[in-house]
């Protein structure tokens, strides 16, 4: 069969592209946004790109069309598509019908951490020999690809509360009817396509409902809006997760940082995880896997090997290069509790060597200015940090520097460039943060390494 998949480029339908190559489809794709790192693992698995849409890229008639959920009327190639006839369906409905319908689904969902948790359980599955298949909005180090379709009943998703596509717009979870479920956390997002929060957790209630009584939710046992949506209606046991404190599953912190603590499952020491990871977001993140991966029968302690030999994802935390005693990192946060938390961590884990932090506000929400008030302090644990405002953003930057006297406002990315280099210095740390391409500025601080 062949299949062509519109906005390939995005990470979950790359993810899909590679799946389906493996199954031994015909894969094609078109997309308007063609950056590494997914156009470079498309490109590697022999998968046709094509740069922009029109109705001449479907001149072959592929068998299926998969449509993004990016993708609206009036996009010309999605016009070819109904003019001609062509059979179409949504990536999360390919995925459920062709892929998940037989498997021990594991789902990971939330606002944040999905990809990292996601990826930490799929490793700790292979390191115990499961071969899981996995769906993941990243591309884990431990494993070189986003998605593999796998060499067992297991199959680990990263389940996003995006709508599916133009034509279906459930959140994608609904499709997935997992076995086990995470619930990372819960907050206001994806302003462009939700209205507030209570429709949001209206969306997570519609996952909650599709979880079979004999399955496993795990949440942690602080999230209010979690709380909340599970008070909604919940027919499947809940462990609840914690740090320092009572819960089914706690953490105890060894280090401040996070790069070391004790594991306990009711009351019981399970074992010590000393790693490189920082910040309490990923201890979070580690208890949850850990859970997830328990409920399959793997135990704690052979959770925790894994963990300890865990390369994190590209684009979280990653160190790109290193020039002149500075370090410099490439982060996807986008929202501003992710930001404050990735701060945080660094900030644990260097002291007082100074931090640059470097910011795109490219989100559909951040774009819309839904959390410009939060926005100022998320960043105060930075010495200096670096807003990147382009004359297409839908709101006033300079509103920041009313609340923050460490923002600095940039109008272009060779602003931003001069700016790092005015600050190259011994134990020094620049902190890219953004969740697309950013002007290409970080292959112009690599150049420089």
């Amino acid at each position: 069969m062949h299949i062509h998949i519109l906005g390939i480029c995005g990470t979950f339908m790359g993810g899909l592209a590679l799946i389906a190559r493996e199954l031994g489809h015909t894969v094609s794709g078109s997309d308007q946004n063609v950056y590494p790192p997914m156009s470079t693992q498309l490109a590697e698995q022999g998968i046709q790109l094509m740069s922009g849409y029109a109705a001449e890229n479907l001149h072959e008639k592929p068998d299926l069309v998969i449509i993004g959920n990016a993708i609206s009327r009036g996009n010309p190639e999605v016009e070819a598509v109904l003019n001609q006839g062509l059979k179409y369906m949504s990536g999360p409905q390919w995925l459920a019908d062709y892929v998940l319908y037989d498997k021990w689904v594991l789902a990971v969902a939330g606002t944040h951490g999905k990809t990292t948790t996601s990826s930490m359980l799929a490793w700790i599955l292979e390191f115990q020999g499961f071969q899981p298949g996995f769906l993941i909005g990243g591309i884990p180090k431990n494993f070189g690809l986003s998605a593999r379709l796998g060499g067992s009943n297991f199959f680990v998703i990263e389940a996003d509360e995006y709508d599916s596509a133009f034509f279906d717009k459930r959140s994608k979870f609904v499709h997935y009817r997992p076995r086990t479920c995470v619930l990372n956390n819960l907050e206001f997002d994806h302003a462009d396509i939700f209205d507030d929060l209570q429709a949001i957790q209206r969306q997570f209630h519609h996952f909650v409902r599709t979880i079979p009584s004999e399955a496993l939710i795990i949440a942690p046992a602080v999230d209010e809006n979690l709380k909340n949506t599970l008070e909604m209606g919940c027919w499947t046991p809940v462990q609840k997760t914690a740090i320092n404190q009572e819960a089914t599953w706690q953490a105890e912190l060894l280090e401040e940082d996070g790069s070391q603590f004790n594991v306990l499952f009711e009351q019981q020491q399970q074992g010590v995880l000393k790693w490189h990871l920082t910040g309490l977001h990923n201890v979070y993140n580690a208890i949850a896997a850990i859970a997830a991966a328990k409920h399959i029968g793997i135990l704690p302690r052979d959770a925790l090997r894994a963990l300890a030999e865990f390369k994190n994802v590209k684009r979280r935390m990653e160190v790109i290069a290193e020039i002149d005693g500075v370090t410099v990192y490439d982060d996807f946060a986008h929202h501003p509790t992710a930001i404050q938390m990735t701060l945080e961590g660094l900030r644990k884990h260097v002291g007082q060597e100074k931090i640059i932090a470097v910011l795109e506000p490219r989100s559909n929400t951040m774009r819309m200015g839904v959390h410009q008030d939060k926005l100022a302090g998320s960043l105060l644990l930075a010495d200096r940090a670096l807003v990147y405002q382009p004359e297409n953003l839908d709101w006033d930057l300079s509103s920041l520097q009313k609340t923050a006297n460490n923002i600095k406002l940039c109008t272009s990315i060779d602003e931003i460039m001069g700016e790092l280099k005015r600050e190259i210095s011994a134990n020094t740390h620049f902190l890219l943060m953004s969740n697309g391409s950013f002007g290409g500025i970080y292959q112009r601080l690599q150049d420089m390494a």
